[in-house]
């Protein structure tokens, strides 16, 4: 499932063109500039070139930089599947209806839960050391990892160098995908080869997915062996989700939320929030103003789930498939799983396969 980090790959799938930027056109057109015509593979070319002295000012070897992008091509599939996100008047306006059930079934399905389940036992010392150092449930990092990458089966195959140089040539997140393309050499001079930084189209990479300047920040060595590696090693890529989503605000001790039913007469217009998100704000619009558990119960709601959080723990409603359905009171917690990835249908399933697991 492909990611969307508030860091790196939020802002890479959602953000608006920058009016400054002019895309280039498909390949085997050309491009016109002062100096005349050039093939987009000789402009792509002088573009990778103009990066040079900025990857070097800030920390890349000379010849990494001239080793791992001599002969780059520009590559159009990247452009194509980035283009073919959703957008546009997608994004505006009121949400409509969610149906996370048809999602639940085919992303929670019972594949995912037995082996999230072995894995659960089999990890269990490993999850047990990462929520002591983070604070972060065990059951939390291993259903991300699970939905991420099917537990490491797929982690994509895109050559990371080529997807963020083509990105940040296209222009509409240069400055995003420059950077991407820097912290990737980065990690090459820090040992890691560019054959096992596969990733998604858009330089997602690793067990957890991250942007490479995600990996930078917050990789953790979850083994102690004084690596950290998230491509090959299960407890590296665990305990380095679980400091992404310490990073993120996960208060421990809480649950990420819990099933609760709704009263038949219950008012919805009065606990819609007036709040706008400045990031990813429809999948905000879904969810309530925030009311701690104990105001939740005094409207007449009723936790059918469990655990349920304490009476003072502040939480926001979603009724993800409507009224007289399943609702979900959901804490700040939650919050953390949508800076990892800022989709309800995502944060959903991960609190709903967790809950699974552990069962």
């Amino acid at each position: 499932m492909l990611s969307l980090r508030l860091s790196a790959l939020a802002l890479a799938l959602c953000a608006a063109p920058l009016a400054a930027q002019t895309a280039p056109p498909s390949s085997g057109s050309t491009v016109t500039d002062t100096g005349g015509s050039l093939t987009q593979d000789a402009a792509f070319t002088s573009f990778v070139a103009g990066l040079r002295s900025r990857a070097i000012a800030e920390g890349v070897k000379p010849e990494t930089f001239d080793r791992e992008t001599a002969g780059l091509t520009f590559n159009p599939k990247v452009i194509r599947l980035d283009r073919a996100q959703p957008g546009g008047t997608l994004n505006s306006g009121p949400p409509g209806p969610m149906e996370f059930a048809a999602y639940r079934r085919s992303h929670v399905d019972q594949a995912h839960i037995d082996k999230g389940r072995t894995l659960y036992q089999t990890l269990s010392a490993q999850l047990a050391r990462n929520e002591a150092r983070t604070g972060v449930a065990g059951k939390i990092t291993l259903s991300i990892f699970g939905l991420e990458t099917g537990y490491g089966v797929y982690t994509g195959d895109f050559d990371l160098i080529r997807s963020c140089a083509t990105l940040a040539y296209e222009g509409r997140r240069r400055e995003l995908f420059t950077a991407e393309l820097i912290a990737t050499l980065k990690l090459i001079d820090r040992g890691f080869t560019r054959a096992e930084m596969k990733g998604s189209w858009a330089g997602a990479t690793g067990y957890p997915q991250f942007l490479p300047s995600v990996y930078l920040r917050i990789a953790a060595d979850g083994d102690g062996d004084g690596k950290a590696d998230i491509w090959t090693n299960k407890a590296d890529a665990l305990a380095s989700i679980a400091a992404y989503l310490r990073e993120a605000g996960w208060k421990p001790g809480a649950p990420w939320g819990v099933a609760a039913t709704v009263p038949a007469n219950f008012d919805r217009a009065a606990v819609r929030t007036p709040l706008v998100s400045p990031r990813c704000p429809r999948v905000h619009a879904r969810l309530s103003k925030w009311l701690t558990i104990a105001e939740w119960k005094a409207r007449g709601l009723v936790i059918s789930g469990f655990p349920a959080p304490a009476d003072d723990e502040l939480a926001r409603l979603l009724e993800p498939d409507g009224p007289g359905m399943t609702a979900y009171l959901l804490t700040t917690n939650y919050g953390s799983i949508l800076d990892y990835n800022c989709s309800n249908f995502y944060a959903m399933s991960v609190g709903v396969l967790s809950d699974a697991i552990a069962r």
